[in-house]
């Protein structure tokens, strides 16, 4: 018998807690998949231990709006028991692995993002999450550093590999302008004191971009009209192959513990 889905609140609050929450928790399903495969040890390691560290922030984050939300949901239901279009991840994060400069490119532009979010997120008027920012900050700045490092080393390397970062750059930028696109949760949160719109965070993760690409030696990009809907829940075809692996063990035996 397969566990029922759960269903969730569209209150704002906690739709601004899961499109936190499911992007954590997606990226690090998406690094997940280098254990063993990474180009070293080292990086296999490293890459890891940003999964483990973005779970982590998942978990706190998925367990925190379980408890706003007041429906007994705890942060197992969250990860595992949502429909597709209940996940609330922007759609950048469940694009498909690739090599290891989409991976590079991708952890950059998100470690980017979510340090920006973590540092307004630690004086949220929510003390809880204030607190879980004070812990994920100092995880988002190690994950920045580590990715810009490979970015400029993938730049200025060998002519294949500027030519893999490039590739990356032209299949992943378009994907940026969903982090920006501010919405009726997003002014819900500002006007409560929760957390930032989104929006406002373009401008520095841009010149943070553009210091990091020109060390790179890689121009930036335009922005495109194209615009992803994964915080509307509305995600790409890769987004039901994750969840395939993600839920089958939560839904095959319900209730499951080690």
């Amino acid at each position: 018998m397969q566990a029922t889905s759960i269903h969730i609140s569209q209150e704002p609050r906690v739709q601004y807690l899961l499109r936190i929450g499911d992007t954590a928790l997606i990226l690090a399903q998406r690094l997940s998949e280098w254990t063993g495969h990474a180009p070293v040890i080292e990086e296999d390691i490293a890459l890891s231990n940003i999964a483990l560290d973005l779970v982590g922030q998942a978990r706190a984050v998925l367990t925190h709006a379980g408890t706003v939300e007041g429906a007994g949901h705890d942060e197992d239901q969250l990860a595992f028991l949502r429909e597709e279009r209940d996940y609330r991840n922007v759609t950048l994060v469940e694009l498909p692995r690739s090599d290891f400069a989409v991976t590079v490119l991708r952890n950059t532009m998100m470690a980017t993002f979510l340090r920006l979010l973590w540092e307004r997120l630690g004086s949220s008027s929510d003390a809880e999450l204030a607190a879980i920012a004070g812990k994920a900050i100092k995880e988002a700045r190690y994950h920045q550093r580590h990715s810009a490092d490979w970015m400029v080393r993938l730049g200025r390397g060998t002519a294949e590999s500027k030519q893999r970062l490039a590739r990356a750059l032209d299949l992943l930028w378009p994907y940026a302008a969903e982090l920006f696109a501010s919405d009726a949760v997003d002014d819900a949160a500002a006007q409560a004191g929760l957390g930032p719109r989104w929006g406002d965070l373009k401008d520095d993760w841009l010149a943070d971009m553009t210091a990091i690409l020109g060390e790179s030696a890689l121009p930036v990009p335009p922005f495109v009209p194209f615009l992803s809907t994964g915080k509307h829940g509305v995600h790409s075809e890769h987004m039901g192959f994750i969840l395939a692996e993600m839920q089958h063990l939560q839904r095959a035996y319900p209730g499951g513990v080690w």
